[in-house]
C-alpha cells in the first residue's frame, strides 16, 4: 500500500465506510465508527534501519520528491506540516499559530519512522502527572492545562554515525597554594553511533529533549503513510550538510567530555582539539511527539510528551506567593540550624 493509495481512499473502512486513523494501542488503522482494525502492511524486504554513506568532498546525489499531500504553513513560526485523514487542523502543531494551505512541495524521502506507541489519552495523563509534580506552581495551573490543545506530530530527524580521529591539548593545575600549571596532549578515536539531529528549524530544544533519550534503532519501521493517518507530520526539507552542521555543538560537547574523562581527577581547562571525520552515515526518519499547548497570563507555553515511552518535558509558570513562602521557610530553617549550631558550641 503506497502513500497515494492511502490518501485517496485506503483510510475508508471496508466494513462500514467510516474513517480510519492510526491507533497506537493496536498499532493498526482503526475505524472511528465501528472500531474495526486494519493492519498496516509494509514491504518485508524494506529495511528501515539502512544507513546511507555521505562524503563531504564528493557530490551528494540525494534527490527530492514531490509530496502527494498539500502542506499547511504556520503564519506565526513558519512551520510546515501535512495532515493525513481526520487530523486536519487550523492550528500549528509546533506553536499553535494559525495555518494556511500552501500547496504541494518538494521533500526528501524518509525511509524509516517510529509509529506512536503512546495514545492521546495517555499523553494527557502524563502531562497532568508532570504538572502535578511542579513545585511552586500556581493553584489554577492544573485546571488551565486540562483545557489545553493536544497535537500529535511526527517530527523529522537524522541519525548520524561518524568516526573521529582526534588530536587534543589541554591544561590543568596541580598542588594547593603554590599550584603549578601543566599541559597535556594526546590522540584518541571516537565512534559516534546514531546521534540524533533535528531535520527542521522548528524542532525546539524542548521537543528534541522530549524524544532524544527514548529512540532505539530497532524500533524503526518502514515509512508508510498509514502511520500518519490521524496525525500531522513535517517532512524532511533539510539537506544532509545542514543536518551535520546542526549536530556540531553536540559533538563538541561530547568530545570535550570524553577528553575530560580520560583525565579523571584533574579539572582540565583551555581544552582544544582537531578532529578528522570519516565514515559518515545517515538516516532520515520521523519520530512521534505529543505537544500540549496552553496559555498562562497571556504567555503561550507547551508541554511535550515523547510518543515512544511518555517522557515529559515542558514550560510552566511559577507562583510568586509560593516562591516567597518557600524562600521564607528556607531562611527560617537556615536561621534555626545556625542557632542550634551556635547553641551547641556554647554548651
Amino acid at each position: 500500500m503506497d502513500e497515494t493509495d492511502i490518501i485517496q481512499g485506503a483510510l475508508q473502512c471496508g466494513n462500514c465506510g467510516g474513517q480510519r486513523a492510526y491507533d497506537p494501542g493496536t498499532r493498526a488503522l482503526k475505524c472511528d465508527s465501528c472500531g474495526t482494525p486494519h493492519p498496516i502492511e509494509v514491504d518485508p524486504n524494506e529495511d528501515p534501519t539502512e544507513e546511507f554513506h555521505y562524503h563531504p568532498d564528493m557530490p551528494h546525489t540525494e534527490q527530492q520528491i514531490m509530496s502527494p499531500q498539500e502542506s499547511h504553513t504556520c503564519e506565526t513560526c513558519g512551520g510546515s506540516v501535512v495532515f493525513v485523514g481526520r487530523a486536519l487542523s487550523e492550528r500549528c502543531s509546533y506553536c499553535d499559530g494559525p495555518m494556511v494551505r500552501t500547496g504541494r512541495d518538494q521533500r526528501f524521502e524518509a525511509l524509516g519512522m517510529v509509529p506512536f506507541h503512546v495514545d492521546e489519552t495517555t499523553a494527557q495523563e502524563w502531562v497532568m502527572h508532570w504538572i502535578g509534580r511542579r513545585i511552586a506552581a500556581p493553584s489554577n495551573l492544573k485546571s488551565i492545562v486540562e483545557k489545553g490543545r493536544v497535537a500529535g506530530l511526527y517530527v523529522p530527524f537524522f541519525t548520524f554515525d561518524s568516526d573521529e580521529a582526534i588530536d587534543y591539548w589541554a591544561r590543568y593545575r596541580t598542588g594547593g597554594k603554590n599550584s603549578t600549571t601543566r599541559s597535556v596532549k594526546g590522540k584518541m578515536n571516537i565512534r559516534f553511533d546514531d546521534l540524533l539531529a533535528p531535520a527542521s528549524p522548528h524542532i525546539t530544544p524542548l521537543i528534541r529533549d522530549g524524544i532524544l533519550h527514548d529512540f532505539r534503532p530497532h524500533t524503526l519501521r518502514p515509512y508508510d503513510a498509514g502511520y500518519l493517518a490521524g496525525f500531522a507530520a513535517e517532512h524532511h526539507h533539510v539537506s544532509v550538510p545542514q543536518g551535520l552542521a546542526s549536530l556540531e555543538s553536540d559533538k563538541k560537547l561530547l568530545i570535550r567530555n570524553k577528553i575530560q574523562r580520560k583525565y579523571s581527577g584533574k579539572k582540565l581547562f583551555n581544552i582544544g582539539y582537531k578532529t578528522h571525520t570519516t565514515g559518515i552515515h545517515y538516516r532520515r526518519i520521523l519520530l512521534p511527539v505529543w505537544i500540549l499547548h496552553y496559555s498562562y497570563g497571556g504567555k503561550p507555553m507547551k508541554v511535550v510528551v515523547c510518543g515512544l515511552h511518555g517522557r515529559t518535558f515542558g514550560e510552566r509558570p511559577f507562583s510568586r506567593v509560593k516562591l516567597a513562602g518557600y524562600s521564607a521557610l528556607m531562611s527560617a530553617a537556615a536561621i534555626a540550624v545556625g542557632w542550634l549550631w551556635g547553641a551547641g558550641g556554647l554548651l
